[in-house]
């Protein structure tokens, strides 16, 4: 027997429609773009101005009227109606904190989504500011003393001709497109259906193995695996509410398929490092000054790029930060922590289940059910990691095993060889 019987279900597809179009209105991260011109006029400035962003406004009204429609629908107690209720709630939030965009609101509302530096993560008593500090400090004592990477030599183009050799063998003709533009921060960015690649940017050899698997076999195929979810098409849908999770596997596709580096995950730790200094009082200029100093690249561009995603939609003068930075690290590690506790309890369809659209860890339990009853299908696209599970199995079940030896015993037998 069906347990949603077809009048209920009728609701539950008509709830998640409307929360489709009300987080639909509420484009994050393309509200709070910058335009190319504000970085060329702060480095002309030679960094003693503050930039001038120039944000679009967003009446949170529509978008929450959507979300009472929505919530009156929701009238139960299962997985899924927990999971649409929890859409509801952040979809309201995130309309708040388009609302408030360059106030210190802006931050409050931020946290909420996203959390903060001092949030604790994965066991509840670290937090992200310590895991970053600590990748810092460990990560430059090895890029200070050995040559890790080749120099970054290869241009956009380069990089598009290998994507475009590469994605059509994962996706046949449903592969993304990739663009070669200036219209674009950072280096590369990824939607929906396309790659975009930064004309004047410059790629090394790992640049290739990451796009495809943060980007492409991640956000871009779970992107498509949920719009092909006939019942659930909202599953197609990144929001805050899914961030985390999804930052998370995909910082954990890079890791499982050896494109992490030492550059980019000191990287991901300086971000976190960096919002806390914001949130602590400091202003763009000494944030900027910050990632300058890290001398990564073309220094003075990507200190840029580095410092406006920490300030977007906040307030340049210091108090008020974009917070969603912090999650890459948070997520790579609640992520990994829940692919070895898969992997522990022997069944693999959970790890199927992160890939049925974009999900985010608390909302396995609706896609189970879902799943259970057929009213979301299978995957088509997971990276090759996932799909064939061998690999990752062993290196999983090993790491269980490893964790449960105490490092501080093995360091001092060592310890008379290092010193």
């Amino acid at each position: 027997m069906a347990i949603f019987p077809a009048a209920e279900l009728d609701r539950l597809k008509r709830a998640a429609g409307l929360l489709l179009e009300a987080e639909d209105r509420l484009p994050v991260l393309r509200s709070l773009s910058w335009d190319r011109a504000v970085g060329d006029g702060f480095l002309k400035s030679a960094g003693e101005k503050l930039p001038t962003p120039v944000y679009p406004k967003i009446d949170p009204a529509p978008s929450r009227e959507r979300v009472a429609a929505a919530r009156a629908l929701i009238d139960g107690d299962t997985p899924v109606h927990r999971w649409l209720a929890r859409f509801a709630d952040v979809t309201d939030e995130t309309a708040m904190l388009l609302s408030s965009i360059g106030s210190k609101e802006f931050y409050a509302h931020s946290v909420a989504l996203y959390g903060a530096p001092s949030s604790p993560i994965a066991d509840g008593k670290r937090t992200a500011l310590e895991l970053a500090r600590r990748l810092d400090a460990l990560l430059a004592d090895l890029e200070g003393g050995m040559k890790l990477e080749p120099p970054e030599t290869l241009s956009a183009n380069d990089i598009k001709a290998r994507l475009d050799a590469k994605l059509p063998a994962h996706f046949g003709d449903s592969a993304p497109r990739v663009d070669v533009t200036m219209n674009v921060s950072g280096k590369a960015a990824a939607g929906r259906d396309y790659i975009k690649l930064r004309k004047d940017a410059l790629f090394s050899d790992l640049d290739v193995t990451q796009l495809l698997q943060h980007e492409a076999f991640v956000h871009i195929a779970t992107g498509k695996n949920g719009e092909a979810q006939a019942n659930f098409p909202i599953l197609a849908e990144s929001y805050p509410g899914n961030a985390k999770t999804q930052e998370g596997l995909a910082v954990f596709a890079e890791f499982i398929s050896g494109a992490l580096d030492p550059k980019r995950f000191r990287r991901l730790a300086d971000r976190v490092i960096a919002i806390d200094m914001a949130a602590s009082g400091a202003d763009f200029i000494e944030v900027f000054n910050f990632f300058r100093d890290r001398g990564q690249g073309d220094a003075e561009f990507e200190a840029f790029e580095s410092a406006r995603r920490v300030f977007r939609g906040g307030v340049l003068t210091g108090g008020a930060p974009f917070t969603k930075d912090t999650i890459y690290l948070g997520g790579l590690l609640e992520v990994h922590n829940f692919l070895r506790a898969a992997v522990k309890t022997g069944d693999a369809e959970f790890i199927r289940l992160l890939f049925v659209g974009k999900v985010d860890l608390a909302d396995l339990d609706a896609m189970k059910l879902l799943r259970a009853e057929g009213l979301i299908d299978a995957p088509k696209f997971m990276p090759p990691w996932a799909s064939d599970l061998r690999y990752l199995l062993s290196y999983l079940a090993y790491s269980t095993f490893l964790n449960e030896i105490s490092l501080k015993d093995v360091v001092a037998r060592y310890e008379p060889l290092f010193a």
